[in-house]
């Protein structure tokens, strides 16, 4: 079995604890207008030209995105880096992109991980059925989940899905995971204002049950705005600045009432 996967990225910091592998896997079923990885979106190898420069001159490169993998080579990986993960207790996560979709090769890729010795975990916007987190909740030691907006009718204009289905499987996890890390994107204007981040806090706190060990709050940013020119996609947040520092910090400190360990950043 293959899974299709548009970047690997080692010495990972921000995806889990420790030094990791983070193997960003191509397909997702949301559509989000800030997405920061819009290469992740399409579940299909893409072509994109790739501008090169050498000396004074600029020339294009025909470049294909997305290269299949097996779980042998996932392991191969993962084993040239073992001093570097063990030592800093790091591990795997798979992101994407949203790695639920592959889920046939998610499970294989996960439970040989672990069966390998490595720390794994999984980056989900939680749309999948549940059954299928369930299938892969043996086999993953942290799940990373993504809450983007908690008004359905909002969400589904932000990321083209409905939110009943994430929601629920958020509160599955909460209640049945090893460990969760739930990331906020915070997104001038379309997510961030205070009632609405209040409505989270209180979320969070009414769902908490020992499992969560941390909120991450996500600032804005366009470094992606470049990525969506050469995939010939429209970037939909023209003018729209990141948050600043202060109301950073001021989200932290109202998000650090739920008692949880709150951080800003990945």
């Amino acid at each position: 079995m293959k899974g299709l996967i548009f970047s690997v990225k080692r010495y990972s910091i921000h995806d889990g604890p420790g030094i990791r592998v983070t193997f960003f896997m191509k397909g997702c079923p949301l559509n989000c207008i800030w997405c920061h990885n819009p290469e992740g979106i399409s579940s299909l190898p893409e072509k994109v030209l790739r501008n090169n420069r050498v000396g004074g001159k600029t020339f294009q490169v025909e470049e294909e995105v997305g290269k299949y993998y097996t779980v042998k080579e996932i392991i191969e990986i993962l084993d040239k880096e073992r001093v570097f993960i063990n030592q800093s207790g790091g591990g795997v996560t798979f992101s994407g992109g949203e790695p639920m979709l592959q889920f046939d090769f998610l499970l294989e890729a996960l439970e040989a991980c672990k069966k390998a010795g490595y720390h794994t975990a999984v980056d989900t916007a939680g749309y999948s059925q549940a059954e299928n987190y369930k299938a892969i909740m043996p086999f993953t030691d942290l799940f990373l989940f993504d809450l983007k907006h908690l008004d359905d009718k909002k969400h589904l204009g932000l990321t083209g899905v409905s939110n009943m289905l994430i929601l629920d499987n958020c509160r599955f996890l909460a209640r049945e995971a090893r460990s969760i890390m739930l990331r906020i994107p915070v997104i001038p204007g379309k997510n961030n204002d205070m009632v609405h981040m209040k409505a989270m806090r209180d979320f969070i706190t009414k769902i908490e049950n020992g499992n969560i060990f941390r909120i991450s709050l996500l600032p804005y940013h366009k470094i992606g705005s470049m990525t969506y020119k050469r995939f010939g996609r429209e970037w939909k947040m023209e003018g729209v600045e990141p948050p600043s520092g202060d109301a950073m910090r001021l989200l932290k400190e109202m998000f650090s009432e739920t008692g949880l360990k709150v951080k800003i950043g990945g």
